[in-house]
C-alpha cells in the first residue's frame, strides 16, 4: 500500500527529475497527454498547465494514490501499467519513476511505441540507485535469519531491474524512435532525523511495510536506521547528503 503523505514528504526532490524530463519533450499541441503512474497527481498538474487544450489522462495502480490525485481535481483511474494500451490520439506519454516496479517493462515500451501515432513522444525516468547503500542495507537486513522467514514473500529490487541510458536508448531506437537518453546523480540535502530512512520508507520499503505487522515494521526500521546513518552520516546542521542516480529517456516517434 502506498502512503501519499509519506511519498510527498520530499516533494521538491522527487519533482525535480520530472521537471527535467518534461523539459525535453518538444510537443507543441498534443491531443492526448497521459501520465503513466500518476501517484498523488501533484505532477499531473504540470501536464495540465503546459498543455491546457489537451485531454490529460492519468492512472496509477494504487487506489490510495488515485484517491489523493482525485482530491486535487485530477480525474485519475486505478489501472495496472501492464494493462494500459495507448489510445490512438496519444501524442505524449510520460512515465515517471514507475517502470522499476515492472519486470519485463522493455516489452511494454515496444508495445507503447508501436501503438502511438507518428510524431508522438514517450518519456520515462527511473531510479538507478539500486546498488547504493540505501538499498544494499535493506536487502542485507531482510536476508538475515531474524527477518528471512517473515519476508520470504517479498521480492526486493536489484540493480538489474532497470537499464542504463544506453540500454533504454537501444530499446527505443530499435523501435524506430529518435532518442535522447541520459543520467543524472542528484546530491540531495535532506533535513530531519534519519531522512534517508524516511525517504526510502515512501518508496523502496513499501513491499516490506505492506508485509510486516506494525510491531515488526517498527523493529525493522529501528535495525535499519543505524546502518543508514553510518553510510549517510548527518552533518552538524542536522542535514544529510543523499546521492541519488536517475536514468532518463525521451523518445520521439517520426
Amino acid at each position: 500500500m502506498w502512503d501519499p503523505d509519506k511519498y510527498l514528504m520530499f516533494d521538491d526532490h522527487r519533482s525535480r527529475p520530472f521537471d527535467e524530463l518534461l523539459g525535453r519533450i518538444r510537443a507543441e499541441a498534443p491531443r492526448r497527454v497521459v501520465d503513466i503512474g500518476c501517484g498523488p497527481g501533484h505532477l499531473t498538474e504540470q501536464l495540465v498547465k503546459r498543455w491546457p487544450a489537451a485531454v490529460v489522462e492519468a492512472f496509477d495502480s494504487s487506489p490510495e494514490m488515485v484517491a489523493a490525485a482525485r482530491e486535487r481535481g485530477i480525474p485519475a483511474s486505478v489501472t495496472d501499467v501492464r494493462d494500459w494500451h495507448p489510445p490512438a490520439d496519444t501524442d505524449v506519454a510520460v512515465c515517471n519513476a514507475v517502470l522499476q516496479w515492472v519486470p519485463g517493462h522493455e516489452q511494454l515500451l515496444r508495445r507503447w511505441v508501436a501503438a502511438m501515432p507518428a510524431g508522438s513522444w514517450l518519456a520515462l525516468q527511473v531510479p538507478g540507485n539500486f546498488d547504493a547503500p540505501s538499498h544494499v542495507h535493506v536487502r542485507a537486513l531482510a536476508a538475515t535469519p531474524r527477518w528471512r522467514t517473515l519476508l520470504r514473500s517479498v521480492v526486493l529490487r536489484e540493480d538489474h531491474v532497470v537499464h542504463d541510458p544506453t540500454g533504454y536508448a537501444m530499446i527505443l531506437a530499435e523501435a524506430g524512435c529518435a532518442v535522447d537518453a541520459w543520467e543524472t546523480t542528484y546530491l540531495q540535502r535532506l533535513p530531519g532525523e534519519d531522512p534517508v530512512l524516511e525517504w526510502i520508507t515512501g518508496t523502496a520499503l513499501r513491499p516490506i511495510r505492506s508485509t510486516l505487522a506494525d510491531p515488526d515494521w517498527t523493529r525493522f526500521r529501528a535495525e535499519l536506521a543505524p546502518l543508514l546513518r553510518e553510510s549517510y552520516p548527518p552533518r552538524p546542521d542536522d542535514t544529510t547528503w543523499f546521492p541519488f542516480r536517475r536514468i532518463f529517456a525521451v523518445a520521439h516517434k517520426p
